[in-house]
């Protein structure tokens, strides 16, 4: 079982990896030896996820889900294949983590108060007399 939260835990053998030739960093290696690494976890139906985080998981994870609702998450960073596999681990763990994540309450608009209005108003009309007096007429004298 990977852990994920407290109350998460998905097991391994609900992910699948494969692997290829990466095209990082390697020299000749990197013609020879499979060390990019592609996991493969199929999110809609894993028993591991509650609802609500496979609904947020699947809108996190973007053009990364495929229409079967299967997250693909790929690592070819280092050059053994060991380092690789343990990136996209952390990259799909991290992922779902996000997900596991509550949004936050949605914020309720308020109105002024009465007091603050009237606030308002007197310092506006304080203002405005201000301006007022500024536009004296000159005397004709």
């Amino acid at each position: 079982m990977i852990p994920i939260t407290r109350r998460i835990a998905i097991d391994e053998r609900e992910i699948s990896e494969s692997f290829c030739r990466s095209s990082g960093p390697g020299g000749q290696n990197v013609n020879k030896v499979e060390t990019a690494v592609e996991l493969r976890f199929d999110v809609r139906n894993s028993p591991s996820l509650p609802d609500d985080v496979k609904t947020r998981l699947e809108r996190l994870a973007g053009r990364r889900l495929t229409l079967e609702g299967v997250l693909i998450v790929t690592a070819q960073e280092h050059r053994s294949q060991e380092r690789n596999r343990a990136e996209a681990l952390g990259k799909l763990v991290e992922l779902i983590r996000e997900a596991a994540k509550p949004p936050p309450p949605k914020r309720r608009p308020t109105k002024p108060t009465k007091g603050s209005q009237q606030r308002r108003m007197d310092s506006k009309g304080k203002r405005g007399a201000i301006k007022a007096l500024r536009q004296g007429k000159p005397s004709h004298d």
